[in-house]
């Protein structure tokens, strides 16, 4: 089902907030702040656009990085999506941020 994610998805959900579901059962609320197409990391010119998804949340978590699942519009429930924490760097400190790369 990972193949099948594309930059649309998440795009349809920008602004939107959704439940990133972590592999321990817990739930995070996450705000999709902006999708990110990476045509210099394709690997052919037929292959799917790599993307990243930027997310934030303003609830305080001690959840770092691994795979969690996400619900997308037209596919479900996707799971096995890796999820890494950024540093906040100057923005609302009262939010964490998190970055999600499909190559």
């Amino acid at each position: 089902m990972l193949d099948q994610i594309t930059g649309e998805h998440f795009r349809q959900l920008l602004g939107t907030s959704k439940a990133l579901y972590l592999s321990d059962g817990s739930q995070i609320p996450v705000t999709i702040v902006s999708v990110v197409d990476k045509p210099n990391a394709r690997m052919s010119a037929t292959g799917r656009m790599p993307f990243g998804v930027e997310l934030s949340s303003p609830a305080q978590t001690s959840f770092i990085d691994g795979p969690c699942a996400i619900e997308l519009p037209e596919l479900g429930l996707i799971e096995g999506i890796v999820v890494s924490r950024t540093p906040e760097l100057g923005r609302d400190a009262g939010h964490v941020y998190f970055d999600i790369t499909v190559n």
